[in-house]
């Protein structure tokens, strides 16, 4: 199908307790050649923002997009990254002739779709799509550091690490904080609260 337009999508941050999930389309095309793409949880921070300057670059379109808290909270955190991979699709320069997604469940696009698993591990496309949105979402999280310095989101991005529930032990819940997920409604059945969090 070399001579097809096939996108990749991949989605980054379904499992943090905290921040948007974020998804990416990329299609490479047949003339674009990038050493080194990889499943972007194998790269080290610095080879991944290497790479997604080059994709960038050499790709024939690429898309970002995601799905907030508020999103994720209300839908699920499955539906909200199926969402941010449509929007992510609909963002492309242009339409795909196939969608090949990363995982088990494809969203709802504008052209044929096909879930492969791990396909961050086998289609470069999908590889490469998950290089953008994980450099995204970091982007993202150490934006969100700024702003709460005290929970140590420019280590952990939000993911459930010691570090991090023992912040919101101790700072509560802010509100970038999923609600939905169970340790952060641990937290608030505890009544902890913090400078800028939300009512439950």
């Amino acid at each position: 199908m070399a001579h097809a337009l096939v996108c990749g999508v991949d989605e980054a941050g379904r499992g943090p307790l905290a921040g948007p999930v974020y998804a990416a389309a990329v299609i490479l095309g047949s003339e674009a050649r990038i050493d080194g793409i990889a499943d972007s949880k194998t790269l080290t921070s610095q080879r991944r923002d290497t790479l997604a300057a080059e994709i960038k670059a050499r790709s024939l379109a690429w898309s970002v997009a995601s799905a907030s808290v508020t999103e994720i909270d209300s839908l699920n955190i499955l539906q909200a990254s199926l969402l941010a991979m449509r929007r992510a699709v609909e963002g492309l320069t242009m339409a795909p002739a196939l969608a090949l997604i990363d995982g088990l469940h494809c969203p709802v696009l504008p052209c044929p779709a096909r879930a492969v698993v791990r396909g961050d591990a086998s289609v470069a496309e999908i590889a490469a799509a998950s290089i953008l949105a994980k450099v995204a979402r970091d982007a993202e999280m150490l934006a969100v550091h700024r702003a709460f310095p005290q929970y140590g989101f420019d280590r952990h991005k939000g993911y459930p690490t010691p570090e991090h529930l023992a912040a919101l032990r101790l700072h509560g819940v802010t509100a970038v904080h999923r609600v939905s997920f169970a340790p952060v409604r641990a937290v608030i059945a505890l009544g902890a609260g913090a400078d800028g969090a939300r009512d439950p």
